[in-house]
Parts: C-alpha cells; structure tokens; sequence
C-alpha cells in the first residue's frame, strides 16, 4: 500500500502578512501623550536692567513646602480653596491699573468685581502670582496648583468676554482659531480678553530667595 505523505501549509508568506499588519497597526493607533504645562522661561534681563518696584499687596505669595504643604502669603490654605483665593485676589481691583495699550496712564477697573479691598491688588493687570516650591516638593502638587491657578484666569475670561460679546472666551478663542487666525475683528476682540485679564505667573526657586 503506497504511504500517503502529510500536505504541508506553506507558510513562506507569513512573515510579509505580518510584518504588514505591523504597519497597518502602528499607523491607525492612536498613541496617548502626556502634555506639560506650556510656560514661556523668562529671558536673562541686561545687566544695567532697573526691575519696577511692586507693591506688596499686588502679589499674591503661594509656596510649597517638602511637605506638600501650601501657604499663601504666609498662612496655611487647603488646596480646593485656591482657586477662589485666586479669583478674589485677581478680581479685586482696589486701585488703578498699568496703562493698556493705546493709552497714557492707567486706570481703574471698571469690570471688576471684587471687593475693592485697598490692602489687595490694584487691578488685573498689576495682580502677580508668584509660586515658590521647594526642590522636594511633589511634581504633581505644583501641576495643580498651576491648573487651580489657570482655572481661576479663564472663569474671569470667560466670564467677561460672555458679558462684552455674548460667547465665552473658549468659544471666541476656538472661532478665531477657524479663521486661521486671520480675522483682525476676533483677534483684537481675543486680545482685548487677554489684555483685561493677563495671566501673570511668575515661578520662583526656594534656593532663589
């Protein structure tokens, strides 16, 4: 009886099947990526460089400690009560601001507000945030108290941008980004937002004191 032999697959084209569905993997994935906080590093001011003198009250001190402890101007404050500190802080306008653009002196805000306490901020664009953390402090306790921080300029934002033109920030921010940023009535309505409400947030090294 003749033997009848085993038929073998052929599986020489298996590597290239593979190797193209490899491909078509990795192009179709989508690849989660961690995103930092986008912060512009101050320039190295000249040597003959006179800093203005600020006030004391137009800064709103926060520092961490190695503990992960937070203070601001001096005492003890709860981490979810930040964002309304801030606000408070931001929105006061006790005083008369730094000249806007286009203007010669500046003047009080009159969008404000705020409790106008004249022992806190002067006006927006004069209110400075500094942060100081210590070298052992956690990386994730200054990532949130930067978005608590942010939260707090962009519910200004928006706040008033929905007054002054009946949308907010985000929305005028996102229909001027459709445009290609090349509509000059939304741009100057965009900076007009930012220049009432700038984010000025300053970090500063526990070693730098």
């Amino acid at each position: 009886m003749a033997r009848r032999e085993n038929p073998e697959i052929n599986a020489g084209s298996m590597a290239d099947i593979a190797f193209l569905l490899l491909i078509f993997f990795l192009v179709t994935t989508t690849m989660d990526v961690d995103s930092g906080i986008s912060k512009k590093l101050a320039e190295k001011p000249p040597k003959d460089y006179d800093p203005p003198k600020i006030k004391e009250k137009n800064i709103f001190q926060i520092s961490i400690n190695k503990n992960n402890d937070l203070f601001v101007d001096g005492d003890v404050l709860e981490l979810k009560d930040l964002k309304s500190a801030a606000l408070k802080f931001i929105d006061n306008g006790g005083g008369l601001g730094n000249p806007l653009p286009g203007e010669d002196k500046g003047a009080e805000c009159d969008y404000c507000e705020g409790e106008r306490n004249p022992d806190s901020s002067d006006h927006p664009n004069k209110a400075i945030i500094s942060i100081e953390s210590d070298r052992a402090a956690e990386y994730g306790t200054y990532v949130t108290i930067q978005n608590e921080l942010l939260s707090a300029y962009s519910e200004l934002r928006n706040k008033l941008c929905q007054k002054r033109y009946g949308m907010s920030f985000t929305e005028l921010e996102e229909a001027y980004k459709k445009t290609g940023r090349k509509d000059e009535e939304l741009k100057k309505k965009v900076e007009n937002i930012k220049n009432s409400y700038p984010q000025i947030i300053t970090d500063l090294d526990s070693d730098d004191k």
